[in-house]
């Protein structure tokens, strides 16, 4: 099943030969915690990238914390400001702050059942205190600062927290609709910012994504009109004599799906082991990717519940949907 919305900023078959396609991942937890590994991958990018070059991202992501998706799209925003094509691709799901990160894209493809929405921000806390009072324990709080504490799980709740915690929520929402309305203008961000999430055909509907088809059809394509496919992958115990030692092809395990796609994909897809990236070796790392292949593993892991990371942080509360 291949649909599109029509004419998008960045297409496989615009391109000419010899250009290079940069392929990465995202395996979003609900921290954003891959967001270290993103970064050396992008600088890695953007130090090796030629004008005419265009990055690609497979995404897997419920979302998570605020802080972490924020700056995981920052980062993919770096590529767009190098002047750089950015195509995400969506196998299972892109929701909340993943499909945060998917609205930077030129273009977004989505497998026919992926997941994208949740453009939403929830913030919830268990709250023990009328258990602790049969108990006899109380918690005493000492702030300065008059909303220093709302929910937490050991105080009374008072409306006056609620509505607290109700008004920081609804400011997050704000910047997360203004941010992808930014970024992907054509989209009816109230329509879509609702919280709720729609399948690959409805979502395509809505204008979440520009395409129904999967990663292996992209890869297929960029090889089929004569692209330079390169998978790069940060790898922190990759130990060399010489920064261009790291970046060489690597035996070590990416464990995850084996690439469907036709063995000329796989023939054609080399993979960049990042350690680091200096300018000077800038021509010997191109060099020596011209003459290496492997095959393309992509690891696949979806985080779709989120988690309270520190109860007695405001900020950590929101589960965001950002």
């Amino acid at each position: 099943m291949v649909r599109s919305r029509g004419e998008t900023k960045s297409t496989t078959t615009a391109l000419s030969p010899n250009r290079n396609v940069f392929v990465t991942d995202f395996p979003g937890d609900v921290t954003a915690s891959q967001v270290e590994f993103l970064r050396e991958e992008v600088t890695a990018i953007l130090r090796t990238a030629k004008p005419g070059d265009e990055a690609l991202l497979v995404l897997q992501s419920g979302g998570g914390t605020v802080t972490g998706y924020g700056l995981a799209a920052a980062q993919l925003q770096r590529i767009k400001e190098k002047g750089l094509s950015l195509t995400i691709c969506v196998e299972q799901v892109a929701a909340s702050g993943g499909y945060m990160m998917c609205c930077v894209a030129d273009r977004i493809v989505a497998s026919p059942f992926a997941v994208l929405g949740s453009i939403g921000v929830i913030g919830e806390v268990p709250n023990v205190y009328e258990r602790l009072k049969k108990e006899g324990i109380e918690f005493q709080t000492v702030t300065a600062g008059k909303f220093k504490r709302t929910l937490t799980p050991t105080k009374k709740v008072t409306q006056k927290d609620i509505d607290k915690q109700k008004d920081y929520l609804e400011g997050i929402l704000t910047l997360f609709k203004a941010f992808v309305k930014t970024n992907r203008p054509s989209l009816d961000i109230d329509d879509v910012a609702t919280g709720e999430t729609w399948f690959g055909e409805d979502a395509l509907e809505k204008g979440l994504c520009d395409e129904l088809k999967t990663v292996d059809d992209i890869l297929s394509e960029y090889v089929d009109v004569g692209c330079n496919v390169y998978e790069v992958k940060y790898d922190p115990m990759a130990t060399s004599a010489s920064p261009l030692g790291a970046l060489l092809p690597s035996s070590s395990s990416y464990s995850g799906r084996q690439s469907s796609a036709t063995g000329g994909v796989v023939s054609s897809i080399t993979r960049i082991i990042v350690n680091s990236v200096i300018p000077v070796v800038k021509e010997e790392i191109m060099a020596e990717l011209e003459g290496s292949s492997q095959k393309l593993n992509r690891g696949s892991e979806i985080q779709n519940r989120y988690m309270v990371k520190d109860p007695n942080n405001a900020a950590d509360n929101t589960r965001a949907e950002y």
